[in-house]
């Protein structure tokens, strides 16, 4: 398939949200009953924020989305559309982005509030289709944001997937850009393996195993991850995904000022160079910090990189990962 035309987009502005609670691999592993230098070495994490009593997915949420607007120079009651994209719902109905325009004081009826649910890719997912909607001038100011409080559903039974995880918040303003300005949306792929189904999930809370259901067990309210076959499953199908990434949009590896990438794991950045072929320079990490933070991964990281400089107006950034399902995702963006 080849790339359509370039959607004329801009991130116009990026926030993001990190709880002051700092929590180390290191006193992770105690906890666990495993050994420090192990956790810190199989991770590659050396620690993450955790959500405190006073955080919630909304204020996360809301406090990511107003850096975003202060940066796009935006007002909460110029947005039409908000979209929260993230596994962390405040509640299983309304959609959390009813309550993020709420937090934000949006005016009632102004903005049409959905969720987006695809666990890691979620921005990513929502990211491409809020691109259509902007550039084919449907809405001239959106909302995205994914805020993951993974903390409160670790199983200590599962200390692999545990020491991975960590709790943040991003989010970005998307609005059309202007004729003289590069930035757009190249190319966006996404392809879902159904054998991956089982590897990672949390069973609970659907209606097979309701919360008010006798048989509902605990563990079924806490997540579930076989971290190995997962990334058996991603190296067949990653390789050639990604070639077939590049043969639609035209490009070479060596195109891309930066990758970011979805912050899954020591093994999946290791990854991005070692099998895939791109140059340690061109990747953005922050995993050793953060931690696996679920849909905000790929926000935060960018957020991260634009307020340190790493990243700048007009270059090329590759964006990719992996998510439950077992889905592949990757966008072309010149930022």
């Amino acid at each position: 398939m080849t790339a359509a035309a370039p959607l004329r987009i801009r991130l116009a502005g990026l926030g993001s949200y990190l709880p002051a609670r700092r929590v180390t691999t290191r006193q992770l592993a105690t906890e666990l009953g495993v050994d420090g230098d192990w956790a810190e070495r199989s991770t590659g994490v050396i620690e993450r924020r955790y959500a405190g009593a006073s955080d919630t997915t909304v204020s996360m949420a809301s406090a990511a989305a107003h850096a975003a607007l202060e940066q796009a120079d935006t007002r909460a009651d110029q947005l039409d559309t908000i979209i929260a994209a993230s596994t962390s719902r405040q509640q299983l109905i309304p959609c959390t982005a009813a309550f993020i325009q709420r937090a934000l004081q949006c005016p009632e009826g102004r903005s049409f509030c959905f969720d987006i649910d695809a666990t890691c890719l979620s921005w990513l997912v929502g990211l491409h289709l809020l691109s259509q909607l902007v550039a084919t001038g449907r809405s001239r100011a959106t909302l995205l944001v994914s805020s993951e409080m993974a903390s409160r559903s670790l199983n200590p039974k599962e200390p692999e997937s545990a020491l991975l995880f960590g709790d943040a918040a991003a989010a970005a303003v998307i609005r059309p850009s202007a004729e003289n300005e590069a930035s757009c949306l190249n190319h966006a792929a996404f392809q879902t393996f159904n054998s991956g189904a089982d590897l990672a999930q949390f069973v609970g809370a659907g209606t097979d195993h309701h919360p008010n259901d006798p048989t509902t067990r605990p563990e079924m309210n806490m997540f579930n991850m076989n971290g190995p076959a997962i990334v058996r499953l991603a190296r067949r199908a990653a390789p050639r995904f990604i070639e077939g990434f590049f043969a639609d949009v035209g490009a070479q590896r060596s195109d891309y000022d930066t990758v970011v990438a979805h912050q899954a794991s020591i093994i999946g950045i290791r990854s991005l160079t070692k099998h895939f072929g791109f140059k340690p320079a061109q990747v953005i990490t922050n995993l050793a910090q953060r931690g696996n933070t679920i849909s905000a991964s790929i926000p935060l990281a960018l957020s991260e990189a634009v307020a340190s400089g790493r990243v700048q107006r007009g270059q090329r950034i590759l964006m990719l990962g992996t998510g439950a399902g077992l889905t592949l995702g990757a966008l072309d963006l010149v930022f």
